[in-house]
């Protein structure tokens, strides 16, 4: 199950150890010092995940979680909290405040890959499986095939990527540039149009047997799976 993993920690050499281990688990790890450039990260590309250390510089790691959770694009990120901080209080402040697991340093890098493991298995349950389904979609990941209820859909390489990003995160609202980086990549040099193009396309292939729409607009935000 690879994932894209943001390391939020402000110690380089804790930040190095943890991402080389995700890497070893086949991830793709993401790295940020402080709050801000965690924030800068998760607007260039949405992780699937976030490590996030408490005792950060200018703002907190706490305050940090507090903030992604009120967003209405980075809510329901999975994130584990990893600091020094050991006492009870501390774990159930973090929990409250948002953080989906709570792992206290030192700590074994093996076992840290293995909470992420099952954090990113609660949470994308779908991943565990080789059909990805949603709403009356879906995916065969090992046949390239897509049936939107018992109706075979037909769709380009593109579509194909861009349907399969969002049964991954159902119901999770990504704006343009988000998916350009999802499903294009970092480094591709595409105009923002081209995902209206592609989103147009995979509507069209997805409602053709006259069903509701199955892709939802958010004004100002971009697109989603719909929930119906």
């Amino acid at each position: 199950m690879a994932a894209n993993i943001l390391v939020v920690e402000d110690e380089p050499a804790i930040q190095a150890l943890i991402a080389a281990n995700l890497q070893r688990a086949g991830h793709v790890a993401l790295t940020a010092l402080d709050a801000e450039s965690a924030l800068r990260q998760v607007r260039q590309t949405l992780p699937d995940l976030i490590l996030l250390d408490w005792m950060l510089p200018h703002l907190s790691g706490i305050d940090l979680c507090r903030q992604l959770r009120r967003g209405s694009s980075t809510r329901d990120i999975p994130i584990i909290i990893v600091t020094a901080r050991g006492e009870e209080s501390d774990k159930i402040r973090g929990l409250n405040t948002g953080a989906d697991d709570y792992v206290t340093k030192p700590f074994s890098p093996q076992e840290l890959v293995a909470r992420v493991r099952a954090v990113l298995r609660r949470a994308r349950p779908a991943l565990g499986d080789a059909t990805l389904r949603h709403a009356g979609l879906s995916m065969d990941l090992a046949a390239h095939r897509v049936r939107r209820n018992d109706r075979d859909v037909h769709l380009g390489p593109t579509e194909f990527r861009l349907l399969r990003h969002f049964l991954e995160h159902p119901g999770r609202v990504f704006s343009r540039e988000q998916l350009l980086d999802a499903v294009w990549g970092r480094d591709v040099e595409v105009e923002l149009r081209t995902v209206d193009v592609h989103i147009r396309r995979l509507r069209q292939a997805l409602n053709n047997g006259g069903e509701g729409d199955a892709i939802r607009t958010v004004r100002s935000a971009g697109y989603a799976l719909s929930e119906e």
